[in-house]
């Protein structure tokens, strides 16, 4: 059994209709990668699969260790075991990161080891993404959802804003915890830079919210680089008739 089954999932936020009939299975331990343009649908899967208000499932089912996902709450989700990096965190005044991360651990050692390979000491004491630069609150949600010891974790373009060097940080930071936990990982880039440090096993891609081109994600982001979007699409119609 997969660890999460997206099947003939469409999505309406609004009046508008955004995916349409996704079909999807990640396993144990997978990591995978979604590209696409924006606009496509790729934060809505995600913020679907997720939970969060405003994403309206008109057909189809989320399943996570084969449990129905559709009616639970955010809070229920995260009990599961899925945790989700946002691609904008919002700013909470009046609560620390150190507090958050000391509500998500007793491990005081294990808090010390991440706070110090991902450079957030000076950060620590302050309040939640106030002020902080866009790699500051990257490095800090993923301080966050390694403490919780999710079974998933999403993605939302985890290189936006955040420079090279943080980039690295980030991403070593995050394959050791995969491969040590065999946790699996749903990532959404733009860039690819993410999948130079995280082994990724499958790729796709998403246009006008469905999915093309499953297979490899470095030679399907190599496709991308080289042809565009609308080239990926056009192979994957040919190869389909």
């Amino acid at each position: 059994m997969a660890l999460l089954e997206v099947k003939d999932l469409s999505v309406r936020v609004g009046d508008k209709d955004i995916l349409k009939g996704i079909d999807l299975s990640i396993d144990r331990g997978q990591v995978f990668v979604l590209f696409g343009p924006n606009g496509s649908g790729k934060s809505t899967l995600l913020k679907t699969i997720m939970g969060i208000s405003g994403y309206t499932i008109t057909s189809g089912e989320i399943l996570f260790e084969g449990r129905r996902l559709n009616d639970l709450s955010i809070d229920e989700r995260a009990n599961l075991g899925i945790a989700m990096m946002f691609q904008h965190p919002p700013k909470v005044r009046g609560i620390k990161l150190s507090q958050v991360a000391h509500l998500l651990s007793e491990d005081e050692a294990r808090i010390q080891e991440l706070v110090e390979r991902l450079n957030l000491g000076y950060l620590f004491d302050r309040d939640l993404n106030v002020d902080f630069s866009g790699g500051e609150m990257k490095r800090a949600e993923l301080l966050q959802i390694i403490l919780m010891q999710p079974k998933l974790i999403l993605l939302d373009e985890p290189e936006s804003g955040v420079d090279i060097e943080n980039i690295s940080v980030m991403g070593k930071v995050l394959d050791e915890y995969l491969r040590e936990s065999g946790a699996s990982c749903f990532i959404i880039t733009h860039t690819g830079y993410i999948i130079e440090y995280v082994k990724a096993t499958h790729g796709c891609l998403m246009l006008d919210g469905n999915l093309y081109c499953v297979g490899n994600p470095q030679k399907l982001f190599e496709t991308i680089r080289d042809y565009g979007y609308e080239k990926c699409k056009e192979c994957t119609v040919r190869h389909a008739e």
